[in-house]
C-alpha cells in the first residue's frame, strides 16, 4: 500500500512537471518560429522593394548611403546588413510575362536555367508569395510595368528552428530526469506522515484482532457449555450467530491488514487457477441451488498463472460467495475463465435486481456497502476490498461493471 501511494505521488507530480515543461518549451519554440518568420518576411520585403539591387536600398537617416553604422554596441541589423547577409536570387519579367533578366550572383547553389524554371512555376501558380522547397518567394510589380520574383534561401531559418528545438528538448529531458530523481527522493518524505498513520492503523487492527479473539473464544465456549446444561434455544443460537459474524469480520480485517504488505505476503508459484476455480465453484453450488440460482460455467482447467495458491483460493471464495449472496432467488451466475491474448481472463457475472447507485469502482472501497445490502445481506463491506488486494498482490487486476440486470467482475492476470 505504501509503495502504491508513493507511486501515485510520483506519477501525479511528474505529470504536472511534464505538462509544465511541454508548455514552456512549446512556447519557446513557437516564439522562435514566429520571430524568425518575421525576420524572414522583413528580409524578403527589403530585397523585393530594392528589386534585388543593392544600389536601390533606401539611404539611412543621418548617414551617407554606403557608410556602415558607427555604433556597434546593441545596434539593430539595418537594411544594408540584412541585404548583404541574405542568400537569394532574382528573376525579372517583362510586361508581356517573358523572362528578361536573371540575377544569381547572391547564391552559389542555383544556375540561371534552374532559376528561370522555378520562377515560371511560381508565376503560373498565380501565387504572389509563399514557399517552394527551401525558398520563400515573393512576386512584385516593377516601375516599368513588369514584375520581379525574389527567392530567398530559408535554410538558415530551418536550421534555427531545428537548433532551438533540439536544444530545448535536450535541456527539457535533462530537467525532467533531474526532477524525477528529486520527486522520488521527496516522495518518501512527503508520504511519511500518511505511511506512519497507515502503519499505526494496521498495527491497531492487528492488535485488536488478536485481543478480540480471546473473548470471542470464551463467549463461544460459555455458550456451548450453557447449551449442554440448558439445551439449545433461540438466545444461544443468536449468540453463536453473532460470534460467527464477528469472527469472520476479524479474520477479514486481519487478512486485509496482512495484504497491505503484499510483497511479503505472496508466496508465488505456477498454479492451475482454472482447476482451483472449478473446485471452489463446486463448493458453492449447493448454496446456489438452495436459492434456485442457475450456475453456468465455461472454465479452462488447464489455465496456469504465477501466483499464491492459497490467496487464489481465498480470492475465488470471496468472489463466488459475493455472487451467491447478492444474486436474487431464481437468478443466474455465470463463470468464465479462458486465455485472453497473453493473459488469463476470469469473469464472474451475477444477476441483481437492485444495482448499486454508485460507480462500480466504489464497490472495492473498504467497508462500503449500499443501504439495502447493509440491512438485508449481512455482509461486512470488506470482502471485495480483500479480493482487490489479493489481485494487486499477485500482479493482477480486478474490475467491476454493470451489465443490463447484473454485475460483472473481471479478473485479469
Amino acid at each position: 500500500m505504501i509503495k502504491t501511494l508513493q507511486k501515485k505521488f510520483i506519477i501525479t507530480a511528474m505529470t504536472a512537471i511534464t505538462v509544465l515543461l511541454v508548455l514552456l518549451l512549446g512556447a519557446i519554440n513557437v516564439i522562435n518560429i514566429v520571430s524568425v518568420g518575421r525576420e524572414t518576411e522583413m528580409t524578403i520585403d527589403i530585397i523585393s522593394e530594392s528589386e534585388g539591387d543593392f544600389g536601390k536600398l533606401k539611404p539611412m537617416k543621418g548617414e551617407p548611403k554606403l557608410d556602415p553604422p558607427q555604433d556597434f554596441k546593441g545596434s539593430k541589423k539595418n537594411e544594408y546588413d540584412t541585404f548583404m547577409a541574405s542568400n537569394f536570387f532574382v528573376v525579372r519579367f517583362s510586361a508581356e510575362g517573358s523572362v528578361i533578366a536573371v540575377d544569381v550572383s547572391r547564391t552559389s547553389t542555383v544556375a540561371e536555367i534552374d532559376a528561370k524554371v522555378l520562377a515560371k512555376e511560381v508565376v503560373d501558380s498565380d501565387r504572389t508569395e509563399g514557399k517552394t522547397g527551401k525558398y520563400r518567394f515573393k512576386l512584385a510589380s516593377t516601375s516599368d510595368g513588369g514584375a520581379i520574383a525574389v527567392f530567398l534561401d530559408t535554410s538558415n531559418e530551418m536550421l534555427s528552428y531545428l537548433r532551438v528545438l533540439a536544444l530545448s528538448c535536450s535541456i527539457g529531458a535533462v530537467c525532467w530526469l533531474l526532477m524525477l530523481a528529486f520527486v522520488v527522493l521527496l516522495s518518501k518524505k512527503a508520504i511519511r506522515p500518511i505511511a506512519r498513520n497507515m502503519e499505526m492503523q494496521k498495527q491497531f487492527i492487528t492488535n485488536a484482532g488478536h485481543e478480540i479473539k480471546t473473548p470471542i473464544a470464551i463467549i463461544r465456549a460459555n455458550t456451548e457449555a450453557m447449551e449442554l446444561y440448558n439445551g439449545e434455544n433461540k438466545w444461544s443460537k443468536n449468540i453463536k450467530s453473532q460470534i460467527t459474524r464477528l469472527s469472520g469480520l476479524m479474520n477479514d480485517m486481519l487478512l486485509l491488514a496482512k495484504m497491505d504488505e503484499n510483497v511479503k505476503a505472496v508466496s508465488a508459484e505456477t498454479t492451475r487457477c482454472g482447476e482451483i476455480l472449478e473446485k471452489k465453484l463446486a463448493d458453492f453450488r449447493q448454496s446456489a441451488e438452495n436459492k434456485g440460482i442457475q450456475m453456468v460455467q465455461n472454465i479452462d482447467t488447464e489455465l496456469e498463472i504465477y501466483a499464491d495458491k492459497k490467496q487464489l483460493e481465498q480470492l475465488f471464495s470471496i468472489m463466488l460467495d459475493n455472487a451467491v449472496k447478492y444474486t436474487d432467488e431464481n437468478g443466474k451466475i455465470s463463470v468464465f475463465a479462458q486465455k485472453y491474448e497473453k493473459h488469463v481472463k476470469i469473469e464472474i457475472f451475477n444477476t441483481c435486481s437492485a444495482l448499486p447507485d454508485v460507480e462500480p469502482s466504489r464497490l472495492f472501497e473498504r467497508f462500503y456497502r449500499g443501504d439495502e445490502a447493509r440491512t438485508q445481506k449481512g455482509g461486512y463491506g470488506i470482502g471485495l476490498s480483500v479480493a482487490s488486494s489479493i489481485c494487486e498482490a499477485n500482479k493482477g487486476q480486478l474490475t467491476a461493471e454493470y451489465i443490463d440486470d447484473g454485475i460483472k467482475f473481471t479478473i485479469i492476470f
